[in-house]
Formats: C-alpha cells, sequence, structure tokens
C-alpha cells in the first residue's frame, strides 16, 4: 500500500500520545497534516488504578506542527476533517462521526484486543475478565472497536508484573503499535482472529477496581509465562 500523506487527528490541547507519536514518525517519509479538534476535559474521578500517563502533560500539538512544518488545521468538529490524506491516525479523538469516516482510510490503536474488549478502560477490563492483553491496529467504522482489523500485538506479562509496571509496557505497545502502522499494513496478523466478542464497557466503577486489585494475583498466575 502506498502511502505518501498521513493525516493526523489529535485535540487543540497538549496531548501525550500525539506527541510520542509523532516523535517516532518524523524520521518517515510521510507528508503529515495535523487535523486538531476540539477537547473537552473530563470530570475528575477517582481511582484505584492509573493505567495510562497524564496526557496533558505533554507539548501542545500546534506547537510541534509549527517546529516540523506540519500543516495545522483547527477544526471546529470532525466534519472539517478534509479528504487530501491518502490515510489517517486518530491520535486523540472521540467517537468520529459517519460523515467523518465516510470515504476514509482511517487507523486506530485500541489498547485492548478486540472484539473482545471494546469501550473504555480495556486494560482494566481484560484484567477484571481474565481476558488476554494486548492492542489492536484496525480501521475506523460505524461500530465502535469493531472496524476491520489490521494487526494485533500481544502485550507480555511476566510473573514479577506489578499492575503499575504492566500498565506502562501496555501504554508502551500501544504507542509502537500505531508508530508503526505502515510496517503492519502489508502483513495483517491477528493471533486471536477466533476471541469471543465482548460488548463495549463503560470506565470501570471504584468498587470494581477494587476487586480487579484482589484477582490481579491470579491473572499473573494464568499470563505470566
Amino acid at each position: 500500500m502506498r502511502i505518501k500523506t498521513v493525516g493526523l487527528i489529535t485535540y487543540q490541547y497538549p496531548h501525550l500520545k500525539t506527541e510520542q507519536v509523532l516523535q517516532r514518525l518524523l524520521n518517515s517519509d510521510f507528508e503529515f497534516r495535523m487535523y486538531a479538534l476540539p477537547f473537552t476535559p473530563r470530570k475528575p474521578r477517582e481511582t484505584l488504578i492509573r493505567h495510562r500517563p497524564e496526557q496533558s502533560d505533554a507539548v501542545a500539538p500546534e506547537v510541534m506542527a509549527k517546529k516540523h512544518n506540519i500543516p495545522y488545521i483547527q477544526c471546529a468538529n470532525d466534519k472539517d476533517i478534509d479528504d487530501s490524506c491518502d490515510i489517517y491516525l486518530i491520535l486523540g479523538a472521540g467517537i468520529l462521526s459517519a460523515e467523518c469516516i465516510k470515504g476514509k482510510r482511517i487507523i486506530n490503536c485500541h489498547p485492548g484486543i478486540i472484539p473482545a474488549c471494546r469501550g473504555l478502560d480495556s486494560f482494566k477490563w481484560a484484567i477484571y475478565e481474565m481476558k488476554p492483553l494486548g492492542v489492536t491496529l484496525h480501521y475506523i467504522d460505524a461500530e465502535p472497536d469493531a472496524g476491520q482489523i489490521i494487526y494485533v500485538v500481544p502485550t507480555n506479562v511476566y510473573i514479577t508484573d506489578s499492575l503499575t509496571t504492566l500498565a506502562r509496557r501496555h501504554y508502551e505497545n500501544e504507542i509502537e503499535c500505531l508508530s508503526r502502522f505502515y510496517e503492519f499494513l502489508d502483513r495483517p496478523q491477528n493471533p486471536f482472529f477466533n476471541i469471543e466478542k465482548g460488548e463495549p464497557k463503560k470506565r470501570m466503577p471504584l468498587e470494581i477496581e477494587r476487586e480487579l486489585v484482589r484477582r490481579f494475583s491470579e491473572y499473573i498466575e494464568r499470563y505470566g509465562k
């Protein structure tokens, strides 16, 4: 698949995942266009497990675009994302509209193995439900976390892992997979092609997180080999 121009879909706000992926792509031969969507901070909520780094602890996408001479398109909504790119990467976005998706090849990296782990807090839900852990590079379609799978990369689990070390490795796996999207397009791989489909999840409630912590040793016994 020949790709010349890559559209980077992100937020009008400092965003760590955007910074990390773009830094890894800068040495490639692609041309980039950055599409920045409005950002609405989530309400603070109590959690036991911080499974991702603080995303706002980053350089603003507009600053990065300016330094690296990347066209920066500030969008009022996702309908402002044009059709000028060969492929698009979701670095930061909510659910995209059908109008935005139509006619575009848009790639997302979901931090769970789809279709088993869909929706939010996939890292936590996979452990709680004793499902294998991994990330899925896939095309976006109308149904959340259900588009055509390009590549699935398992997250290694070790017998000495804590929730903190495993969460860090899982997040790094997501960044690495999305940064190397072009390597995977021509050699798709899904070792979990027959995995059972799960329902989309919402944020994990605190009482279930407490049970997850109690179950973690069992998860390590099962997968930390």
